[in-house]
This record gives C-alpha cells, structure tokens and sequence, in this order.
C-alpha cells in the first residue's frame, strides 16, 4: 500500500523594491523612512579620546588585515623567503592553512635543489617578500 504524497507548502517570498541604481533591491539611503544615521567623529579626534587598549585592539587588527591581504596578493607569484640561519629560498605561493601556520609552495628553490611541493612553517620564515 502506497502512502499518499504530499504536496510542500508554499512559503510566502518577501520581494523588496528595487534600489536607487534599478538592479539592487533595497531602499534608498536617503529616503524619508530612513533613519538618520550619526555622524562619525574625525578619526584624529575619536582616537585621542580612546582607551589605550581599543587603540591597540584597532592597530592590531589594521596589522592583521594587511597581513592577511598580502597572502592573498601572494598567491601564484614568485616568493622570496628569508629561514633562520640567513637560509634564503624562492618558491611559487599556494596557500597557507586556516591557522596560517604553514605555507603551501611549489618549485621550492633551495641551496640543495628544488623541490616540486613543500610546506615551509611559518614560525622558521623570517620575512618574505614577492612583486605582484
């Protein structure tokens, strides 16, 4: 005996109306609904007025962010890589992993040759350098 199939529900769509520039859907920023927004203090200002510690949390996140954007400019572009002990290699940039404790590579040129694939750890790189 079969079970009779059921038929889903439909569910209800909320389309929005279309935006300012005619493609996105949204509302205008300076429509009459909208809600003003408060004006943001001048950064030279709001800075002089902030805790040391939210000063640092925001310089460390600055460095973080670059840090993170220059991997991302790495990627399939030759490297230069300065090791402990004044080892200096070049490789092609891969990848790093979640934790940017390694760094994926290819055609690895080292004192002794190159090797095809090899992950350098982070914490033997001294500094890197590349041209995008």
């Amino acid at each position: 005996m079969q079970t009779p199939l059921t038929i889903p529900v439909p569910v209800p769509v909320l389309r929005l109306p279309r935006g300012p520039d005619g493609f996105s859907r949204g509302f205008a920023p300076d429509a009459r609904r909208t809600l003003p927004r408060p004006k943001a203090p001048e950064a030279e200002e709001g800075q002089s007025q902030d805790p040391p510690e939210l000063r640092e949390q925001r310089a460390r996140a600055t460095l973080r962010e670059r840090y993170l954007r220059s991997l991302l400019a790495m990627v399939g572009h030759p490297v230069s890589f300065t090791l402990h002990e004044g080892v200096h290699v070049t490789a092609q940039f891969g990848a790093t992993d979640l934790d940017v404790a390694n760094f994926y590579v290819s055609q690895l040129q080292t004192p002794l040759g190159v090797q095809a694939e090899a992950l350098l750890r982070c914490s033997d790189v001294i500094s890197y350098s590349f041209k995008p």
